[in-house]
């Protein structure tokens, strides 16, 4: 069983740059996708960015593309999301998640594994 761990999160002005992060233990995620999701009070969960195993694989949101950075360590265990010129609109719990296979149309109860969550709030 592998649990995940999200960590990084916090509150930055407009514009601002904040990078989170997810652990991975318990097992290995070398062999599984990794995706960012996100959730607010009054918006459904969203992926924002998803990255396959081996890190050469890579897909975006819209609102999020060119702002965002997806990354993967997979001798750490890791996985990152570097978020730059932040917005308002970013504001919201970040949670990353886990699967086999790498599809931007994956259903979320198809991801096993999934984070408590991070806050990220950007506010002037």
């Amino acid at each position: 069983q592998m649990q995940l761990k999200e960590s990084g999160g916090g509150s930055v002005q407009p514009g601002d740059s904040l990078r989170v992060s997810c652990a991975a233990s318990g097992r290995t995620a070398s062999d599984l996708a990794v995706g960012w999701f996100r959730q607010t009070p009054v918006k459904a969960r969203e992926l924002v960015a998803l990255i396959n195993f081996r890190g050469d694989a890579t897909y975006y949101a819209d609102v999020v593309s060119g702002r965002f950075t997806i990354s993967r360590d997979n001798a750490k265990n890791m996985v990152y999301l570097q978020m730059n010129n932040m917005k308002p609109e970013d504001t919201a719990v970040y949670y990353c998640a886990a699967r086999l296979g790498f599809s931007k149309y994956a259903e979320e109860d198809t991801y096993e594994y999934w984070g408590q969550g991070t806050q990220v709030t950007v506010s002037s």
